[in-house]
């Protein structure tokens, strides 16, 4: 087992990608609608918290997988995972969205 071997589960890749869809529509927002805070959440914000909360249970199933298999390899992933989401809240921490 190796660490390209366990990347590419879908169980380790598609929170990756949910945290690159979820940064990718912030930025998204914050260049069409600048960073003015609104009064209504509109579609962008309820699509991000879906895209968050929904590699709860991903991360969960792959760490609960893998973890004891191959604690080397999965390890690195799972910070990776957790480094993808802070790249994800990190703009909207930062411009109070």
């Amino acid at each position: 087992m190796t660490l390209p071997t366990v990347l590419k589960r879908p169980s380790a890749f598609l929170p990756l990608a949910m945290s690159a869809a979820a940064l990718a529509l912030v930025l998204g927002r914050l260049a069409l609608a600048g960073a003015a805070h609104q009064a209504d959440e509109g579609a962008a914000a309820h699509i991000f918290q879906l895209l968050i909360a929904g590699q709860v249970p991903l991360v969960a199933f792959f760490a609960i997988k893998w973890l004891p298999r191959a604690p080397r390899f999965s390890l690195p992933v799972l910070a990776l995972q957790a480094l993808a989401v802070v790249a994800a809240l990190a703009p909207v921490y930062f411009f109070n969205l």
